[in-house]
């Protein structure tokens, strides 16, 4: 905890932003991790509670000892605070930037107030430890001759990997992009965060003994047999990267785009990449359906591009101001928010339905045709007299992700016994018991997305760990049984 008084005595501040006017002419990011005082009085606002709710099942998934690190910097210990911090997160700079924070929405103190700025102060620690140099490789002490290969390099793949290698093992990260970090790199805008932030973290695993390779599609350079042949054991990290679609009319017309097409594209030409079949939303009219953070960055995207104009629909109402009994503290809740995005420019449309798209002579999309809605028995039902047409230039599908892409290394995985769930997800339980992430082939573990479907990048460097856990436990039998 903080000061005793300190929730009482100092108000919640908020990281400091550029003005939005300002940095939609950029991609930086535009958020400055709080000064040294204004960090410890933020700290000071962490209350002796008694049962912290913000970390555990409630609040934090990746188990980061909260009270601890925020008492930390009250005191000024800022060493201690990011020893404490790397303790259960790898990567604070991912959370600190991309976590939707369901640790302030279980703190204490949000009973009575504004919680404490527990994401703000964690990536306040994190950018001092790398200011300050304090951020250093932990090659391990010995090798135990094991050999894994971890597929996908996102944030489960590479908290897996980095766990992995710590405890002696020989790991090879495998990535079909020409760069490391999955969706974080090329779904995540720069200006949410930067990659350079992947970078350093690259250089620092690589130096603890990480091999990467960049540029191969595992399932087509290398087959699932090669993975058997070749490692002692496999994680899959592959994500899930299904798309959701929208199969009404007009779908085929030119201009309607998956989200993350026009993301990755425009994450590329913002790394300098040369992009022939570039996705510009400049001077035109952009829909984005979907509600949620990728139909957000979206937006954000838009924004910076210099639509002319951008409309965010979601089927679903809008959610309530204030937490409602559907979703009690300490559980995240539903209201109503708006994203840093939001805040640059957006018409947003909640309870309609797009029913089709119209083309022009070009096979061009020009217009979107819906109706709002109202939800009976669970399902959305038109409301007579409620049809509108839209202009639309471009159109971002942005509903979210069905499963895992199941050609190729599923596929072939599946040949030799590997099963999924009724979501089309890798079968293999979660936990920390012993057998948790083991899939239903020898040796071959699955973890993040892959495995629980889409979800938030604090549960994939969770899921990582975890898994790391049970992949070394796995292997320390098998020496033993060896010996």
């Amino acid at each position: 905890m903080g000061k005793p008084t300190g929730f009482i005595e100092f108000e919640k501040k908020y990281l400091e932003r550029i003005d939005p006017k300002v940095r939609v002419k950029n991609y930086k990011e535009f958020e400055k991790s709080f000064d040294e005082p204004i960090a410890k009085e933020q700290g000071a606002r962490c209350m002796d509670c008694g049962i912290p709710f913000c970390h555990g099942d409630t609040g934090c998934p990746v188990d980061n000892l909260i009270p601890e690190f925020n008492d930390f910097v009250y005191k000024g210990k800022w060493k201690e605070a990011i020893e404490n911090l790397h303790s259960t997160n790898n990567f604070p700079e991912f959370t600190g930037r991309l976590c939707p924070a369901p640790c302030e929405s279980a703190c204490t103190l949000g009973l009575i107030g504004p919680p404490v700025s527990i994401k703000s102060i964690e990536r306040t620690i994190i950018d001092r430890a790398w200011s300050e140099g304090w951020v250093k490789p932990q090659p391990p002490s010995f090798k135990t001759g094991k050999k894994i290969a971890v597929v996908g390099s996102g944030p489960a793949g590479m908290a897996a990997a980095q766990q992995l290698a710590r405890a002696g093992h020989t790991v090879t990260v495998f990535e079909k992009n020409e760069k490391i970090g999955g969706l974080l790199r090329y779904g995540i805008p720069d200006f949410k965060m930067e990659k350079f932030h992947i970078d350093r973290r690259q250089e620092q695993m690589e130096a603890e003994g990480v091999t990467f390779k960049t540029g191969v599609n595992v399932g087509v350079d290398i087959t699932a047999h090669d993975l058997m042949k070749d490692y002692d054991s496999i994680v899959l990290a592959m994500g899930s990267e299904k798309p959701r679609d929208l199969p009404v009319e007009g779908r085929e017309l030119k201009g309607i785009h998956f989200a993350m097409d026009f993301l990755t594209r425009n994450n590329r030409l913002v790394d300098g990449k040369e992009i022939p079949d570039k996705i510009m939303a400049t001077d035109k009219h952009v829909i984005v359906i979907g509600g949620g953070d990728t139909g957000s960055d979206c937006v954000g995207t838009s924004n910076r591009h210099g639509a002319k104009s951008i409309k965010q629909l979601e089927i679903f109402p809008a959610p309530p101001e204030e937490r409602d009994a559907s979703t009690p503290w300490p559980l995240y809740p539903k209201i109503y928010r708006t994203s840093s995005s939001h805040e640059e420019g957006v018409e947003r449309k909640w309870a309609v339905n797009t029913m089709k798209f119209v083309g022009n002579e070009k096979g061009e999309v020009k217009s979107i045709v819906g109706s709002e809605v109202e939800f009976k028995d669970g399902r959305p039902v038109p409301v007579p007299g409620t049809e509108f047409e839209w202009p639309a230039d471009l159109v971002f599908l942005a509903m979210g992700f069905t499963n895992p892409i199941q050609d190729g290394l599923i596929a072939q995985f599946q040949e030799i016994g590997l099963q999924l769930d009724n979501r089309g997800n890798v079968e293999a339980k979660f936990g920390t018991q012993e057998g948790c992430f083991a899939t239903t082939v020898n040796k071959v573990y699955a973890c993040g997305d892959v495995r629980r479907g889409q979800s938030l990048i604090v549960w994939a460097i969770s899921e990582g760990r975890k898994c790391a856990d049970q992949v070394h436990k796995f292997l320390m039998q098998e020496m033993e049984v060896a010996v």
